[in-house]
């Protein structure tokens, strides 16, 4: 049992400021982010299933999946939702030292460029790497200080899903998100075979739900 909340408490967001918890609105926006991709199948589902409510997301892709899927990658891009830095090989920052860290995530970089630079579509809106979130939310501080100073956005969550958690419900997984969601919320989701049951159940329904309140979804910049 995780101890881990649905929602990011604001004590959480106050002790580390420096971090993207959520986007300051007024407005009806929520932000999806999907992590772990590019996966066979369950991404382009994802996609196709966004596209049905002109929904754009932000796709936090590891390095490692993109050299092996480089058609599924192209077609985040296509569809015109924004690129994230999930590091090459979903390394746990607290295992791992700063300098070790920060090359996976040059390396995860490196590949995410080579692929835009690839591209037929010239000046692609998705083409932004300077965008992160680490895997399992684990970060250090020194980590943290260095990928700003590198002028990364460090993109954490207000709202988890717990898509991949197997001992979670698939309805509980969308109550998850209906229930705490609001004006700015950053949600997480994974593109993943292991979140798929959970993810797949519930995107269409949330899409469907808050698309009736006026909610619209954009992508992270």
């Amino acid at each position: 049992m995780t101890l881990t909340p649905v929602k990011t408490p604001l004590v959480a967001k106050k002790m580390f400021p420096n971090y993207v918890w959520d986007i300051a609105t007024d407005d009806k926006v929520i932000y999806l982010t999907f992590d772990d991709g590019p996966t066979p199948k369950i991404t382009n589902w994802t996609l196709n299933t966004l596209k049905e409510y002109n929904a754009k997301a932000t796709f936090f892709c590891i390095g490692n999946n993109i050299e092996k899927h480089p058609d599924i990658f192209q077609n985040i891009l296509d569809d015109g939702h924004t690129i994230g830095n999930h590091t090459h090989n979903h390394i746990k920052g607290w295992k791992t030292k700063a300098a070790e860290y920060l090359e996976n995530v040059n390396l995860c970089e490196t590949v995410i460029k080579n692929q835009i630079s690839s591209s037929s579509i010239i000046n692609q809106k998705s083409s932004i790497v300077n965008l992160f979130r680490p895997p399992y939310g684990q970060i250090t501080p020194k980590q943290g200080k260095e990928l700003i100073a590198l002028d990364y956005k460090i993109i954490m969550w207000d709202v988890l899903s717990f898509d991949w958690d197997q001992s979670v419900s698939k309805e509980t997984c969308f109550n998850n998100v209906i229930s705490k969601a609001t004006n700015g919320s950053i949600v997480v989701f994974h593109d993943s075979f292991k979140a798929s049951k959970n993810m797949t159940y519930s995107l269409p329904l949330l899409l469907e739900y808050f698309t009736k309140k006026g909610f619209i979804f954009e992508s992270l910049k």
